[in-house]
C-alpha cells in the first residue's frame, strides 16, 4: 500500500475529519511536484493519505482514501475519499 504523509493545522485536520473538506491543496512548486508526480509528469499511484495534526510524537492521525490529483495553474488539488482509520 502506497501512502502519502501530510501534516496539517488543526482547522484543516478537523474539517477533513468532519467530512466538510473533500480536497487538500498544495502550491505548484518543485517540492510538491516531485512528491506527487513521477518524472514523466504522471500522478504517482497512491492508495491512502495519512494526515497528522502537528508534529508531536502523539499527534492525532487519520488515514484517508486517495482519489487522485489535479494539476492547475498555481496549485495541486488532492482529492480525498472516505476516512479509513
Amino acid at each position: 500500500m502506497k501512502k502519502l504523509h501530510l501534516t496539517l493545522h488543526k482547522k484543516w485536520f478537523d474539517e477533513i475529519k468532519s467530512g466538510i473538506k473533500k480536497e487538500e491543496y498544495r502550491d505548484l512548486k518543485p517540492y510538491w511536484i516531485t512528491r506527487l508526480f513521477d518524472k514523466d509528469g504522471t500522478p504517482k499511484k497512491l492508495d491512502v493519505i495519512e494526515f497528522r495534526n502537528g508534529y508531536n510524537k502523539n499527534a492525532p492521525k487519520m488515514i484517508i482514501e486517495f482519489l487522485g490529483l489535479k494539476k492547475g495553474m498555481d496549485k495541486i488539488t488532492i482529492k480525498l475519499g472516505e476516512i479509513l482509520k
